[in-house]
């Protein structure tokens, strides 16, 4: 089998999964609902916050989602606000899009739990009630520069792990 193949999937217990969502450990009982896309053609899954979140004027917080998302080596889960979000709420994701990489699953310090950062632009405190779709996420494929030297770091958290 060539080394194309063997990178392109993630093999459990004998069956191939490509990519997709499943509960994060410690979120089990929360009520977490796995990301569905709305359409038939839509390119992102809905993500929601699995609790009551409140995001100050002002202020960035992490929302929790309860999720992890599994993937091919060669692809990255992009977290994308969801348009309704600065519309309804004065909320936007901070960097306008957050980067989920294939290691981040199941890492050993948190299970590859997802969190949205949320920054509230507006002047008054804002309540995004559980169960709310506030981000979509979107796989994408991902090219590597041929001339990169060879890297062999590994993965031990999440915002900002990779910086520190």
């Amino acid at each position: 089998m060539d080394r194309a193949r063997i990178i392109c999937f993630k093999i459990v217990e004998g069956d191939v999964k490509l990519r997709g969502f499943e509960v994060a450990r410690g979120y089990e009982n929360k009520g977490v609902l796995l990301p569905k896309r709305g359409t038939k053609h839509s390119a992102g899954y809905d993500i929601r916050v699995i609790e009551d979140t409140l995001v100050k004027a002002g202020e960035i917080v992490l929302a929790k989602t309860g999720l992890k998302a599994y993937m091919q080596e060669d692809e990255v889960l992009k977290i994308y606000p969801r348009s309704s979000l600065p519309k309804n709420y004065h909320v936007t994701i901070p960097n306008n899009v957050g980067i989920i990489d294939s290691d981040y699953y199941e890492n050993p310090d948190n299970d590859g739990a997802i969190f949205v950062s949320l920054y509230n632009f507006g002047t008054e405190d804002v309540k995004i009630v559980k169960g709310e779709r506030i981000a979509q996420g979107i796989f994408h494929k991902f090219l590597i520069s041929p001339n990169e030297e060879t890297v062999i770091n590994t993965r031990k958290g999440g915002f900002g792990s990779t910086g520190k």
